[in-house]
């Protein structure tokens, strides 16, 4: 009776573990490691209620449309300049370029930004902000706008660089308003619904 007992306590254990093990939603790797991320309770910038029926993320379907090639033309001598946020910080970015591409048959133009604290960060150094609304935001998408992440050493030496929308995300406050995050500048509207990345967050 002892050793059938201890059987199926071990049996009751390795059904919860395979439940917690259970695959990551996300179409691409890209996806699977956001999604990771977000459930990981010690990194999610999810609250508690929120993160306790978590499944994944929505996101918008692949679409390789949505991937493009932009030519950059860096800012030359462009000055610092403190960055609105949804709170009172005052985080201080710089231009780093202009971004033209084009999109859907339409010609788009983005800025995209420095951190000047993360140049003093090793491991956040190469990392350029590019953030933008298009005319999903407060729809299918956040409100304030997605952010892609692309780095300096992304810069093809014809002076290209990819840009993936369907790696695009929220900032943390669309989850959490405890998050200080930097607001789109106006100049960086789309005009146009960019049906990639991720999509609005409904909250449980």
């Amino acid at each position: 009776m002892k050793k059938i007992t201890i059987l199926f306590s071990l049996l009751f254990i390795m059904s919860c573990n395979s439940q917690d093990k259970r695959p990551l939603m996300g179409e691409t790797e890209y996806q699977k490691e956001l999604n990771a991320s977000y459930k990981d309770a010690s990194k999610s910038p999810l609250k508690k209620k929120d993160l306790k029926n978590f499944k994944g993320l929505d996101f918008f379907p692949i679409d390789s449309t949505f991937i493009v090639t932009a030519k950059l033309t860096k800012t030359e001598n462009a000055p610092t300049f403190e960055m609105a946020t949804t709170t009172d910080r005052k985080p201080i970015y710089k231009e780093y370029g202009i971004l033209n591409f084009t999109l859907k048959g339409k010609e788009c133009q983005l800025t995209i930004y420095q951190s000047q604290d993360n140049l003093r960060d090793e491991k956040y150094k190469d990392y350029l902000f590019l953030p933008f609304t298009d005319d999903t935001s407060g729809e299918d998408s956040y409100g304030g706008g997605r952010y892609m992440d692309v780095m300096t050493t992304d810069e093809n030496p014809d002076g290209t660089i990819r840009l993936n929308f369907n790696n695009t995300y929220n900032p943390y406050c669309a989850y959490n308003d405890k998050y200080s995050c930097p607001l789109t500048p106006r100049k960086n509207h789309l005009d146009l619904e960019i049906k990639a990345g991720v999509k609005v967050f409904k909250k449980h």
